[in-house]
């Protein structure tokens, strides 16, 4: 693990490997760790990045509210010190959102999009106010509670009764986090920017991978983003919920792969 002193905060990340830099930004509440077999899987050929977003991981916890905008603009910031351009940027579920931001700030530094179960659109104005709701009970009641009983939402039940050791580390991972850290990225999210218009506009290679019985974004969530960002691809994973490249890593990886090569032999033709 690196820190890297950024914006007034402390942001810990990993770095392996040479080549082409491999973004990979975690969801909520867990932290760079979710990445652990695409950081083995891709080291061995491409610079993979996985960074603790701001409040969670290893990285500073700053309370009250953190904009989308803040996460991406530490991203920028840790490129810049890290020397990486033309990434490849994939995010899943908020990690997702904060590679849309990304873009929507910094298109010149991306390559290709990996977008992850996650969504585009603004949240019902019910599930706004959950975002809040969330966000208090988490300051109120710390994070043991709310974690056990999202955990058969982030991973299929299968997973759970399957790969016991895939479930008992996406619990460890939301049970370590920040209370206040999972609050404030909740209450920034519940604000964020509607990300459907910048898709028809994203102009680089994309791939939108998501677990068949993902609950949180289902595949029509998906389907809307592949429809409407110009020559994207789409994979469904199955026996998976929201967490593919944990419950499924290898289907994952090899999905990621195929997509990096078709990169790599666009830039040969070029």
């Amino acid at each position: 693990m690196s820190i890297a002193k950024i914006r007034g905060v402390a942001i810990a990340y990993e770095e392996n490997g040479q080549g082409t830099p491999l973004v990979f930004v975690h969801g909520h509440p867990f932290n760079r760790s979710m990445w652990r077999e695409q950081l083995r899987a891709f080291s061995p050929n491409y610079r993979v990045i996985t960074p603790d977003l701001r409040g969670y991981g290893d990285s500073t916890v700053v309370p009250g509210k953190t904009p989308l905008e803040d996460f991406a603009r530490d991203i920028e910031h840790l490129l810049e010190e890290l020397n990486a351009a033309d990434i490849v940027l994939c995010g899943l579920s908020m990690g997702g959102q904060i590679a849309l931001e990304f873009y929507h700030l910094f298109p010149k530094r991306v390559r290709a999009l990996i977008l992850a179960d996650t969504f585009a659109q603004l949240d019902t104005d019910k599930g706004r106010q959950a975002r809040y709701d969330i966000a208090e009970r988490l300051m109120n009641e710390g994070m043991h509670k709310y974690a056990g009983e999202a955990l058969p939402k982030m991973i299929a039940p299968r997973t759970i009764e399957e790969q016991p050791e895939v479930a008992a580390h996406v619990l460890s991972m939301m049970r370590a986090t920040s209370p206040e850290g999972a609050a404030a990225a909740l209450r920034g999210r519940a604000e964020r920017r509607d990300y459907t218009p910048l898709l028809s506009e994203i102009a680089v290679p994309t791939l939108i991978i998501v677990g068949s019985d993902d609950e949180f974004t289902p595949v029509r969530d998906a389907e809307l983003m592949r429809q409407r960002i110009p020559n994207s691809r789409m994979a469904v994973i199955n026996r998976a919920g929201h967490m593919p490249n944990m419950e499924r890593p290898a289907e994952f990886n090899r999905i990621v792969e195929e997509f990096l090569r078709t990169l790599a032999q666009r830039d040969s033709q070029a």
